[in-house]
Protein backbone atom coordinates (compact mmCIF):
# COMPACT_ATOMS: atom_id res chain seq x y z
CA UNK A 1 0.00 0.00 0.00
CA UNK A 2 2.77 2.04 1.35
CA UNK A 3 5.07 1.07 -2.13
CA UNK A 4 2.38 2.14 -4.54
CA UNK A 5 1.59 5.39 -2.94
CA UNK A 6 5.35 6.35 -2.98
CA UNK A 7 5.09 4.93 -6.66
CA UNK A 8 2.50 7.04 -7.87
CA UNK A 9 3.65 10.61 -6.10
CA UNK A 10 7.15 10.18 -7.70
CA UNK A 11 7.58 12.93 -10.11
CA UNK A 12 8.28 10.60 -13.53
CA UNK A 13 11.95 11.59 -15.54
CA UNK A 14 12.55 11.28 -19.24
CA UNK A 15 15.47 11.58 -21.27
CA UNK A 16 16.01 12.47 -25.23
CA UNK A 17 19.95 12.90 -25.69
CA UNK A 18 20.63 16.00 -28.41
CA UNK A 19 23.88 16.80 -29.12
CA UNK A 20 22.53 20.91 -29.58
CA UNK A 21 21.23 20.73 -25.75
CA UNK A 22 24.87 21.48 -24.43
CA UNK A 23 27.95 24.06 -25.81
CA UNK A 24 30.09 21.99 -27.83
CA UNK A 25 28.15 19.15 -28.45
CA UNK A 26 29.56 19.50 -32.87
CA UNK A 27 32.45 19.50 -31.32
CA UNK A 28 32.44 16.42 -29.15
CA UNK A 29 31.34 14.57 -31.85
CA UNK A 30 33.81 15.85 -34.41
CA UNK A 31 36.18 14.72 -31.57
CA UNK A 32 34.42 11.06 -31.81
CA UNK A 33 34.59 11.14 -35.94
CA UNK A 34 38.45 11.69 -35.48
CA UNK A 35 39.40 9.08 -32.81
CA UNK A 36 37.09 6.65 -34.97
CA UNK A 37 39.43 7.29 -37.91
CA UNK A 38 42.53 6.61 -35.54
CA UNK A 39 41.06 3.55 -34.80
CA UNK A 40 40.33 2.39 -38.17
CA UNK A 41 44.33 3.44 -39.32
CA UNK A 42 45.21 1.51 -36.23
CA UNK A 43 43.27 -1.34 -37.32
CA UNK A 44 44.49 -1.48 -40.85
CA UNK A 45 47.81 -1.03 -39.93
CA UNK A 46 47.67 -3.86 -37.27
CA UNK A 47 46.58 -6.19 -40.18
CA UNK A 48 48.82 -5.02 -42.59
CA UNK A 49 51.57 -5.91 -39.76
CA UNK A 50 50.03 -9.04 -39.26
CA UNK A 51 49.38 -10.24 -42.29
CA UNK A 52 53.01 -9.64 -42.94
CA UNK A 53 54.24 -11.57 -39.89
CA UNK A 54 52.11 -14.52 -40.78
CA UNK A 55 53.45 -14.54 -44.07
CA UNK A 56 56.83 -14.72 -43.35
CA UNK A 57 56.35 -17.01 -40.37
CA UNK A 58 54.54 -19.41 -42.74
CA UNK A 59 57.61 -19.04 -45.29
CA UNK A 60 60.12 -19.18 -42.67
CA UNK A 61 58.20 -22.30 -41.10
CA UNK A 62 58.23 -20.51 -37.97
CA UNK A 63 55.00 -21.56 -36.20
CA UNK A 64 54.97 -19.28 -33.45
CA UNK A 65 55.61 -15.93 -35.72
CA UNK A 66 52.83 -17.46 -38.20
CA UNK A 67 50.29 -17.92 -35.15
CA UNK A 68 51.30 -14.33 -33.65
CA UNK A 69 50.47 -13.12 -37.38
CA UNK A 70 47.46 -14.91 -37.51
CA UNK A 71 46.04 -13.95 -34.80
CA UNK A 72 47.17 -9.50 -35.02
CA UNK A 73 45.02 -10.49 -38.18
CA UNK A 74 41.84 -11.58 -36.78
CA UNK A 75 41.88 -8.98 -33.64
CA UNK A 76 42.50 -6.35 -36.09
CA UNK A 77 39.68 -7.07 -38.02
CA UNK A 78 37.12 -7.77 -35.72
CA UNK A 79 38.62 -4.31 -33.51
CA UNK A 80 37.76 -2.85 -37.13
CA UNK A 81 34.27 -5.03 -36.92
CA UNK A 82 33.53 -3.46 -34.04
CA UNK A 83 34.69 0.61 -34.73
CA UNK A 84 32.78 0.79 -37.66
CA UNK A 85 29.26 -1.54 -35.15
CA UNK A 86 29.96 0.86 -32.40
CA UNK A 87 26.70 3.18 -33.06
CA UNK A 88 24.67 0.47 -34.33
CA UNK A 89 25.16 -1.30 -30.92
CA UNK A 90 24.76 1.53 -28.82
CA UNK A 91 21.64 2.40 -30.67
CA UNK A 92 20.07 -0.80 -29.88
CA UNK A 93 20.82 -0.84 -26.41
CA UNK A 94 19.34 2.22 -25.92
CA UNK A 95 16.22 1.42 -28.03
CA UNK A 96 15.79 -1.79 -26.14
CA UNK A 97 16.48 0.38 -22.40
CA UNK A 98 14.21 2.73 -23.69
CA UNK A 99 11.77 0.39 -24.49
CA UNK A 100 11.37 -1.08 -20.97
CA UNK A 101 8.47 0.25 -18.94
Amino acid sequence: MILGYLAAASPQVTLTPSLNSLPGGGTLQALVNGLGAWALIAALVGLIVGAAAWALGVHSQNFQQSMVGRKAVLVSGLAALLIGAAPQIVNFFWGQGSSLH
